[in-house]
């Protein structure tokens, strides 16, 4: 994976530039991660791809190489809450500004995975698949899957009848009927629930 977005921008006159993507759009309980990465320039590391093609092995292995070698990073969340009062693309949009407001070395320019721009102070831009393409985005989206994954494990232990530690809150088989068997909890969120709730 070439370092072409972040050169790019770089011939453009900006001087620090972060890549930024999230992790738990689509699941129908926890928070929605995002977060932000600085990579050294042309700092190479093996392996490194979009999470969703990697092992969950492989991704922890990747994050702990990420954080030491980051000149900066930050990882941020939007709840469940807030993502019922504001829908999942405002709180996705939150929590990735919250991520790159975050960055103890600022950013001046983002490179943002996916068509949507959020909100940002800074300058950037999108970058379809970006994941796959630019290496602080790829990055960013190690961090933000990794870190949302251990927080539902974490809230698995507090609440082992939803089996969050399987599903990660996504829409399975088994959560539905977890969801069924004991209804709906604080964590979960609403409006993705909307055909339970009004049965």
């Amino acid at each position: 994976m070439e370092y072409n977005y972040e050169l790019s921008a770089g011939e453009k006159g900006y001087k620090s530039v972060c890549g930024i993507d999230e992790a738990g759009r689509g699941p129908l309980a926890g928070p929605v991660y995002a977060a932000a990465v600085i990579l050294p320039a042309g700092l190479e590391i093996p392996g490194l791809n979009d999470s969703k093609k990697l092992t969950e092995k492989k991704r922890e292995e990747l994050f702990d190489i990420i954080t030491e070698k980051a000149v900066s990073y930050s990882i941020a969340f939007a709840t469940a809450k807030e993502i019922d009062e504001i829908n999942i693309l405002q709180a996705t949009f939150l929590a990735m500004r919250r991520a790159q407001e975050g960055l103890d070395i600022p950013a001046d320019y983002a490179l943002i995975d996916g068509n949507r721009m959020p909100p940002l102070a800074i300058d950037g831009e999108t970058i379809i698949k970006g994941d796959a393409k630019s290496p602080s985005v790829a990055a960013a989206s190690i961090l933000a899957k990794v870190s949302r994954d251990r927080y539902m494990y974490e809230l698995d232990k507090q609440l082992p009848q939803y089996c969050f530690a399987q599903h990660k809150g996504y829409g399975t088989k088994l959560h539905y009927e977890c969801i069924e068997k004991h209804g709906i909890s604080e964590h979960h969120r609403l409006t993705f629930l909307k055909k339970i709730i009004n049965k």
